[in-house]
């Protein structure tokens, strides 16, 4: 393959690609959201999540601080805007961890692996019918 054709080749697997990767991370953001909503009850009848579990929906600002990023075409992230995010995640000196960003990423890896997979290979048929 010339030298073109490879930066064709790879521009095309960018912009075909780039849609599965976003569309993972929300993936993996609607999972996070999902943890913490899973049973909570906010308010008066809060009750803090058991250690190892996911935080309990309270007030709603670690839900709402969870985002995706998209970096560049082919890198996104998963976020937390909020201040206790971290904490939760990772525990404390004083306080076990909570975690909901690792375990959605877990349960929801392969999907969005094969999703990714998916996109790359059209990208690739397509590239041999150009």
């Amino acid at each position: 393959m010339v030298r073109g054709g490879l930066r064709t080749l790879i521009a095309r697997l960018e912009q075909d690609i780039a849609p599965a990767v976003v569309q993972g991370a929300r993936i993996l953001e609607d999972q996070a959201k999902g943890l913490i909503m899973q049973g909570s009850v906010s308010g008066k009848g809060h009750v803090a999540s058991k250690p190892g579990e996911p935080p309990n929906n309270d007030l709603g600002d670690l839900i709402r601080g969870i985002d995706h990023v998209e970096l560049e075409p082919l890198h996104a992230l998963v976020v937390s805007a909020a201040g206790h995010a971290a904490p939760l995640e990772f525990g404390t000196s004083k306080m076990a961890a909570r975690p909901y960003m690792a375990p959605a990423a877990d349960m929801r890896r392969k999907e969005v692996a094969d999703l990714v997979a998916r996109a790359a290979s059209i990208a690739i048929r397509k590239s041999g019918n150009s």
